[in-house]
């Protein structure tokens, strides 16, 4: 089976005692006995099953196998792959790492003992619930890695809707998962699992490259002067944003789409602020080569507000949580009005998102907010349906 699933026949051997260890498993489906020989003598240690974890401890410490793997039934399992466990490793307290392998040692030794003597190990007592939220992210981790390589990540596009042109005028790239046995899986949830770990680079890389050419697309079919203003954005994550000279890969991204300067732009969100040093550089940067800033879930954050005006962004998007209460709680609907004004006043332009009536449609645009995104500007879209919605009148409130 290709990629992180694996199957197995009844008496097949997964690894054996003395192997170098590369992968860990989780068992999907089937038995798995798991043995040792001493003195000629075959021990059996264990019998693993669905759900459990098979050969992590040989990973964690890289020493070779203590004991050998052999399926009792046909096996399904889930490959975890070395690197995936030593990064998560990696990011641990030291203190953690240090005790981990001081109880790796611990057992190994242990194990050699009750091999000597001849008799099972005892059944580890374990949480349940614990136990499995680590197995079902592993799970899903492993299966990420698949999608990424076989390319079953998808785009789609939020429209945004600028008011002085009463037109759509931009878009947000949103990545997608549509998983061939799993169905559609909330970018909250894999989005977030990818950001935990180093996947969120390749993800984001594919995020950027598919954005640069479906906008390309967009602005080679679109009618005589509507193409002049159009733009898409793209989230950028905090490991992204650490990447060296990472605005020059997005301008060569650009470049290879034939993306002319002020097409594109990252949006960062407010909370990556916090690391001010680094995220005033990366806009700076971005400025110098023509690509767009927009600060993300604006007012959610804890950005400091004293340097906010230092910070060279050209788009601020409104938190739809403002919008959901502008117009049922007044102190929200002022907060909301010096946002507006305050962000202008910058010279920068406001984004309000989650709009989803014509009234929070009317309201925001007496305020001076120019662009809108939302439901009653469009859903996400597939890239063949966007030249379709640029056709769409525009809107009336």
């Amino acid at each position: 089976m290709a990629g992180s699933k694996h199957q197995y026949a009844a008496g097949t051997h997964i690894f054996r005692e003395g192997d170098e260890p590369d992968a860990a498993y989780v068992i999907d489906a089937g038995r798995v006995e798991v043995y040792t020989v001493h003195g000629g003598q075959k021990l059996v240690l264990n019998y693993l099953g669905p759900g459990d974890l098979l050969g992590e401890m040989a990973v964690i410490d890289r020493e070779p196998r203590s004991a050998s793997a052999c399926a009792v039934s046909d096996c399904t399992m889930t490959e975890i792959r070395e690197d995936q466990i030593q990064e998560r490793l990696q990011q641990a307290d030291s203190v953690v790492r240090l005790l981990l392998q001081a109880l790796l040692r611990r057992y190994r030794t242990g194990l050699k003992a009750v091999r000597d003597r001849g008799i099972p190990l005892p059944e580890p007592a374990s949480d349940e619930g614990d136990h499995g939220h680590v197995i079902d992210k592993f799970r899903l981790e492993a299966e990420l890695m698949d999608a990424i390589e076989n390319a079953q990540l998808t785009m789609v596009f939020q429209p945004i809707y600028d008011l002085q042109q009463s037109r759509i005028s931009g878009f947000e790239a949103l990545t997608r998962w549509n998983h061939p046995q799993r169905g559609y899986i909330s970018p909250a949830e894999f989005i977030a699992l990818a950001e935990e770990t180093s996947l969120i680079l390749p993800v984001g890389q594919y995020a950027l490259t598919r954005t640069c050419q479906t906008l390309a697309a967009l602005i080679a079919e679109s009618p005589q002067g509507e193409e002049d203003a159009m733009w898409a954005s793209v989230n950028v994550s905090a490991r992204q944003s650490a990447i060296p000279d990472f605005a020059d890969l997005v301008k060569q991204e650009m470049d290879r789409a034939g993306l002319q300067p002020g097409r594109f732009k990252l949006e960062i969100t407010e909370s990556l602020t916090l690391d001010f040093d680094r995220v005033s550089s990366l806009m700076a940067r971005c400025r110098e080569l023509g690509i767009g800033v927009a600060l993300d879930d604006f007012g959610t954050g804890h950005s400091n507000l004293s340097r906010l005006h230092t910070l060279q962004f050209d788009t601020v998007k409104l938190d739809q949580s403002f919008v959901r209460q502008m117009l049922s709680d007044p102190r929200c609907a002022e907060l909301v009005k010096a946002i507006v004004q305050m962000v202008t006043a910058l010279g920068a332009e406001v984004v309000a998102e989650g709009v989803e009536t014509p009234e929070q449609a009317a309201f925001l645009a007496s305020i001076g907010c120019r662009y809108l995104q939302g439901y009653l500007i469009g859903k996400p879209a597939a890239p063949d349906e966007l030249p379709a919605l640029l056709r769409a009148p525009g809107l009336r409130f």
